[in-house]
């Protein structure tokens, strides 16, 4: 077993709301909180927290509080902030929806979470007023950020109409070891389950991160980093809110406008995710902009390679850091510390984040991985195993799904990440494989199990199995196995349009291959491995 290097921080057993905005000094007040980096409309933390409490509030008076989960389906802006932070301050838990959901898998999760209420904006209605149908809410209960027009002609609230209600927020009583949000996660295979996060698990998260990240109240952090991922929602929102610094939202990536926020608001931090490092080290259009405020680049969401991570830091002239994580450990659990850029090797992704302790398992025979002896010296390198973190980020459990939480913590706490790492004897941590199967796509993960599943649904197939394959561009894609019914006239663009209909479209299959039969064991499992086999041979 293992630790941190860096010596334990407090965790105080408070709500969030309190962890995050009760030491606000008068001071900070009127510090901007968020700028939407669209429009550059400012919000102090006066106004957010005023608006915090008056959503909360609001709600309070339509009977949301401790036992409610609402729905939260929006894109990076500042509003975004205030409803998480309102719904939380009544007690109630969130379960954050992906923008690039379709009506059908958002309104699936909606209902596996119990959601009451769903949080949404006006060009995304097409898709929420199904998925919240689906999931028995009501148009009532069903808010409009922004009160753009409804295109099914129903009425709904408006987050204006909440605030300006001119309602207190209520006096409850909120435990700190309740579920706050709940993100979704295919966890180390399988669907997607409910990941039960309380508030201590994100108060310990921030807490975790501070010493090494090194966010200040001087920085601007570019929020492009979808807060419905719990890597944007804790090492952006609110490590930022805790910090007193200026978070700078933008709805969507795209390059040149990346660009010009980073440039025009003066960013300094700018969390990211491989697929923005390519752009940031190659694009020719980086050169039109000015990004010498930039003084950090953190990757995470999948592994940067080390020489990509190099061209970023000498091209912006940063320092580039990465860490490791997952949502059940709410996400962080291995981060690289600020005072270390240049020096930690950067395909490593840093250290044990404080409080935490972790062991490697031999992959075969699960027995426990020894660290190499200090004589060695302090990059001599432990043989690989599967990482297993314990910590006070470790998720409460899977969603009423009590076989699933077995499987994936032990009963010693620790959590199985499913991904094979070596630790050197100064405590470095390197991810090297995966034992789990889920792909990943952008920063995106996609479980093979729930594209099988669509695939199943076709009339003309019999038979599906679904790995991660290399694309040209080398981003690991969804493929395809697919076995036809007798008779059927069946084509690979047949079986990524049908697929595409039914997903998200990161999720696509994006290649198809037919076979005679799927290679299964003999209790049925599919062997991925020897599809993975064949596809490398």
């Amino acid at each position: 077993m293992f630790a941190s290097p860096y010596p334990d921080v407090e965790i105080p057993e408070v709500p969030l709301h309190e962890y995050l905005f009760g030491g606000l000094a008068e001071e900070d007040l009127d510090r901007v909180a968020m700028v939407d980096g669209t429009s550059g409309a400012e919000t102090t933390y006066r106004e957010l927290v005023a608006r915090i409490d008056a959503l909360a509030g609001w709600l309070a008076a339509h009977g949301v509080g401790p036992g409610t989960t609402l729905g939260l389906m929006c894109p990076n802006v500042p509003a975004f902030a205030v409803v998480f932070h309102g719904i939380l301050r009544t007690g109630a838990a969130v379960t954050t929806v992906n923008s690039l959901y379709t009506a059908e898998e958002t309104g699936r999760q909606l209902a596996d979470a119990g959601a009451t209420w769903l949080f949404t904006v006006s060009p995304f209605l097409d898709r929420a007023e199904p998925a919240a149908g689906e999931a028995g809410i009501p148009p009532e209960r069903v808010v409009v950020l922004d009160g753009g027009p409804s295109p099914s002609g129903a009425a709904h609230p408006s987050l204006g109409e909440a605030l300006s209600a001119g309602l207190h927020a209520p006096d409850v009583e909120v435990d700190p070891h309740a579920v706050a949000v709940l993100p979704y996660s295919s966890g180390t295979s399988g669907t997607p389950k409910g990941v039960m996060l309380s508030h201590y698990n994100l108060v310990a998260n921030v807490a975790q991160g501070r010493p090494l990240l090194g966010v200040t109240a001087q920085d601007t952090l570019l929020a492009v980093l979808p807060f419905f991922h719990i890597y944007g929602l804790t090492m952006l929102v609110n490590a930022a809110f805790l910090q007193r610094a200026r978070l700078v939202t933008m709805p969507k990536f795209d390059l040149a406008e990346f660009l010009r926020i980073t440039q025009d608001h003066r960013c300094t931090y700018l969390f990211i995710a491989p697929p923005i490092a390519v752009a940031l080290a190659k694009h020719p259009l980086v050169e039109q902009y000015d990004l010498s405020s930039v003084r950090v680049a953190f990757s995470g969401a999948a592994p940067l390679d080390a020489a990509l991570g190099e061209g970023v830091a000498a091209r912006l002239g940063c320092a580039m850091l990465q860490g490791y994580g997952m949502t059940e450990l709410s996400p962080a659990s291995h981060i690289m510390p600020l005072s270390e850029a240049g020096r930690m090797p950067l395909d490593s992704v840093g250290v044990t984040v404080p409080n935490t302790q972790c062991k490697l398992l031999d992959p075969a025979t699960d027995e426990e991985i020894p660290l190499p002896p200090a004589e060695k010296g302090p990059e001599a390198v432990s043989a690989p195993g599967q990482l297993l973190v314990r910590g006070p980020q470790v998720m409460l459990g899977y969603l009423n799904r009590p076989d699933a939480t077995a499987a994936t913590i032990d009963p010693d706490g620790f959590l199985r990440t499913g991904d094979i790492a070596t630790v050197r004897a100064d405590g470095v941590v390197t991810i090297v494989d995966r034992l789990k199967e889920l792909i990943k796509y952008k920063g995106y993960q996609i479980a093979p199990a729930e594209l099988e599943a669509v695939l199943l649904t076709h009339p003309q197939i019999a038979d599906a199995a679904v790995i991660g394959v290399r694309a040209d561009d080398g981003e690991e894609v969804p493929k395809a196995f697919v076995v036809r019914q007798p008779g059927a006239q069946l084509g690979d663009e047949d079986v990524m349009a049908f697929v595409a209909e039914h997903v998200a479209p990161f999720k696509k299959v994006r290649a198809v291959e037919f076979l005679d039969a799927i290679p299964k064991s003999s209790s049925g499992k599919i062997l991925r491995r020897e599809l993975r086999a064949a596809e490398r041979g």
